[in-house]
């Protein structure tokens, strides 16, 4: 709104200063000192409100050391996230922009379905809370929207160079002849480490013959669905002890800024030999408000956590880790930058997987793990929680940092 506002102050009425309003890297600043500020001070009335209102975690007995202590500790602190990220969007990003459109529908849905879910363990007394199958309804439902709109709308283009060429006549009467950049729709993605690393989903339906373009998102949507309920299943089991979800997010996402912010610079994205997606580069100004949130959350969610994000946190981290990645065109790349996510999730499926095979072929189930997710594991080796959270944040900056140089280690 306020960028609608001083664009208005700057080419109507022409008042000095209100230009710096048009720089992303501006308003990314002022985003993310605001949500910050947000989430920090108006994080603590939050958290009163919903102790007085009772909203409290229940607890289950896991034979965790300090469990207990834990228990009545108010949840649903993911309002202070979605607060504190929102508010600074709506003022200070371009809201006709498709990509902050997505973004913006993407916090309200999983914060929905994940609000949902606190409200029926919580007010219902429902330990299990929202169905799963409702969940997955509602991660497909996204995963629909946010493919169709990729796929389908204008607005999303890439730009590539193409054999057709503009000539310039400079000062000196020189010509010049310079390929002509052209902006197109596509599907294609990055692979990292390859040179000529782009990968186009179309090409999965070329056995078809001529015209197999036209079909691509007959892949590509089941692609984006499922890359959105993976990630933000695995944001959820992440969300297991103090700090854990909310810092390896702001991790990932700091990535993601780096990598969104040069893809949709035209003069970096030359320089780097990277894809180059006109608009994108919004998206800086929502994720500065995020990692903002994120950071301010952790305020009050470091050890010992005055307050648990809750389902309504941690799908809604999920969600737009996940479309961030889509959008930016790195989704290959969510396996390094959101590893820690990864290896939570995969300590579940590979848990369960051999207590049922073993329980066949022996009678007697068997664990790899002393406790699912991986988190829990270290828990159950007597480490303490702090030093479980802060080892994870560093393997996050390590696989954050090994995401960022394959910009140009290929």
């Amino acid at each position: 709104m306020l960028y609608y506002l001083f664009e208005y102050f700057d080419k109507t009425l022409d008042l000095p200063g209100t230009g710096v309003f048009q720089y992303i890297t501006f308003r990314s600043a002022l985003a993310f000192m605001l949500s910050l500020l947000l989430s920090t001070i108006y994080g603590k009335r939050v958290i009163n409100f919903l102790r007085r209102q009772q909203v409290g975690e229940t607890v289950r007995e896991l034979g965790l050391a300090g469990q207990n202590e834990k228990a009545g500790t108010p949840t649903m602190g993911g309002l202070i996230i979605i607060f504190a990220t929102l508010v600074p969007v709506l003022l200070f990003a371009r809201l006709h922009n498709i990509y902050i459109v997505l973004l913006i529908v993407t916090t309200l849905w999983m914060g929905t379905i994940g609000f949902v879910d606190d409200y029926i363990k919580i007010f219902k007394k429902d330990k299990q809370g929202l169905k799963g199958i409702f969940k997955v309804i509602g991660q497909v439902g996204l995963g629909i929207i946010v493919g169709a709109v990729l796929y389908f709308n204008p607005a999303v283009t890439v730009r590539t160079d193409t054999g057709r060429t503009d000539v310039f006549r400079t000062a000196t009467n020189t010509t010049v002849v310079l390929p002509a950049p052209v902006e197109e729709k596509s599907t294609a993605t990055t692979i990292p480490f390859v040179k000529n690393n782009e990968f186009d989903y179309a090409e999965v339906l070329s056995f078809m013959g001529d015209g197999y373009e036209k079909w691509a998102w007959l892949i590509f949507i089941p692609v984006v669905i499922f890359i959105i309920t993976a990630v933000s299943n695995g944001a959820n089991l992440t969300d297991g002890i103090d700090g854990l979800a909310a810092g390896t997010s702001a991790i990932s996402v700091l990535a993601l800024g780096i990598f969104t912010f040069v893809s949709g610079n035209i003069i970096f994205s030359n320089y780097l030999n990277i894809m180059y997606i006109p608009n994108s580069g919004e998206m800086t100004v929502f994720i500065s408000a995020f990692v903002g949130a994120l950071i301010g959350f952790l305020w009050y969610n470091s050890y010992p956590a005055s307050v648990f994000m809750g389902d309504t946190g941690s799908l809604t981290i999920g969600g737009i880790i996940a479309v961030l990645a889509i959008a930016v065109r790195k989704e290959i790349l969510i396996v390094l930058f959101c590893g820690i996510f990864l290896a939570e999730s995969a300590s579940v499926v590979i848990q369960v997987f051999y207590f049922k095979y073993t329980k066949k072929r022996f009678g007697e189930g068997r664990r790899i793990f002393l406790m699912a997710p991986l988190h829990h594991h270290y828990q159950k080796k007597g480490y303490h929680e702090s030093k479980i959270v802060t080892r994870f944040w560093i393997v996050a900056v390590m696989l954050a940092i090994l995401s960022i140089i394959t910009l140009k280690l290929r």
